[in-house]
C-alpha cells in the first residue's frame, strides 16, 4: 500500500503528476494535506467529487471547533453518501466515524459505529492510515469506557509486520504505553513508549517523538542507575506474559542522556508558556544525574520563561 506522505512528497517534487495518483488515494491524500497542514498542489481538488469536497469541508469545521454546525451538516452528508446518485463507501465511513466521535447518536451508539467503521475499512482499505485511525479511535473508546483489555486486543493487531503506516504504529505503541502506565505496569510501559519514540524518529515525526520521549522520561526518572539494561536490550529480550501484572526495571542513565540530548534543543527553542512541565522534567533529570549543563541551557533563556515555578527552581 502506497504511503500517503511518500506519495505527497513525490507529487510535490514532480516525480509524479496529479494524474498518477490512484483514484482510491485522492480523498485520503487531500484529507492528509488538510488535517496536517501540509503543502500540496491545488489541482488535487479537481479529482474530488462534490461529496468528497463537502466531506473535507466537514473536517474543516471540526478543526475550527464548530461542532454544532458539523453535527448538522454531517447528517446531510451521510444521507448523500448512501444515495443512489452519490454512493461513496469511503465517505460514508469517514462521516460515520466523525459522528461517532461527536457522540451525535449517544455514547453507546458511538462504540457500535466505530466498530462498524473499523470492520468496513478492514474489508475495503486494509492497513491504510484511515483504517489505522479507525482502530485507534475504537481502542480509545474502549479505554474511555473502562474496557482496557478490549483496547489492548485492538492495539495488538497493529504490529511491526501488519503493514500499517509508521504514524499509526507509533501512536498505537504510545497509547499502549499510557494504558500500561495507568495500570502501574511500568516496565512494559517504558518499552512501548521507547518503541513509539523510535518509530516517530525514523518517520521524522519530531513533535510526536518529543511527546513519546517526555512520557518515557517522566517514568524513567523514578529510578536511574548506571548499570541497568538499556532500552534496546529490554525490548529485544521482552517475553509475552500469560496474565497482566506490575513490574519495574530502573532506567539506564545512558538512555536518559540520549533522550535529553535529542529533545532539549527542541524544547528550549521556545520556552514560553505558563506551565512548562517538560522543562521541569529536564531540571529534575539535571539534578538526578548531576548534569548541570542541561540546567544552564534552560537558565540562559530565563528572560523568556513565563512559568513562575520554573523560574523559582532556576533561581534557587
Amino acid at each position: 500500500m502506497t504511503d500517503t506522505h511518500q506519495l505527497l512528497s513525490n507529487l510535490n517534487s514532480g516525480i509524479i503528476t496529479i494524474s498518477d495518483v490512484p483514484d482510491e488515494m485522492v480523498l485520503q491524500l487531500s484529507s492528509c494535506i488538510l488535517l496536517e497542514e501540509l503543502e500540496g498542489p491545488d489541482e488535487i481538488l479537481t479529482r474530488l467529487s462534490p461529496l468528497q469536497r463537502d466531506v473535507l469541508s466537514l473536517q474543516s469545521l471540526l478543526i475550527e471547533g464548530d461542532i454544532a454546525n458539523a453535527a448538522v451538516i454531517s447528517e446531510e452528508l451521510l444521507n448523500r453518501s448512501r444515495s443512489k446518485e452519490e454512493r461513496d463507501l469511503e465517505c460514508e465511513v469517514r462521516i460515520r466515524m466523525e459522528r461517532a466521535l461527536l457522540a451525535v447518536d449517544g455514547p453507546d451508539r458511538s462504540g457500535q459505529e466505530l466498530r462498524w467503521c473499523s470492520e468496513r475499512l478492514k474489508a475495503i482499505a486494509p492497513t491504510t492510515a484511515l483504517h489505522g485511525i479507525s482502530m485507534l479511535n475504537q481502542a480509545s473508546w474502549h479505554t474511555n469506557n473502562g474496557e482496557v483489555m478490549m483496547a489492548m486486543a485492538i492495539h495488538a493487531e497493529i504490529t511491526k509486520d501488519s503493514g500499517f503506516p509508521s504514524e499509526i504504529r507509533g501512536l498505537s505503541r504510545l497509547e499502549v504505553g499510557r494504558i500500561l502506565t495507568a495500570m502501574d505496569d511500568l516496565d512494559p510501559a517504558m518499552r512501548h513508549m521507547w518503541s513509539a519514540r523510535t518509530i516517530f524518529l525514523d518517520a521524522e515525526m519530531e513533535a510526536e517523538a518529543v511527546v513519546a520521549s517526555l512520557e518515557w522520561l517522566d517514568i524513567a526518572l523514578e529510578e536511574v542507575v548506571e548499570d541497568a539494561p538499556r532500552m534496546l536490550e529490554r525490548i529485544e529480550n521482552a517475553q509475552p506474559r500469560s496474565v497482566p501484572g506490575t513490574s519495574w526495571i530502573p532506567a539506564n542513565s545512558a538512555d536518559v542522556r540520549e533522550v535529553i540530548g535529542d529533545i532539549l534543543p527542541i524544547l528550549i527553542s521556545n520556552v514560553g508558556g505558563v506551565e512548562r512541565t517538560d522543562l521541569g522534567l529536564i531540571l529534575d533529570a539535571s539534578n538526578i544525574l548531576g548534569v548541570q549543563e542541561w540546567q544552564q541551557k534552560i537558565a540562559e533563556k530565563s528572560e523568556q520563561i513565563q512559568d513562575a515555578r520554573l523560574l523559582e527552581v532556576l533561581q534557587s
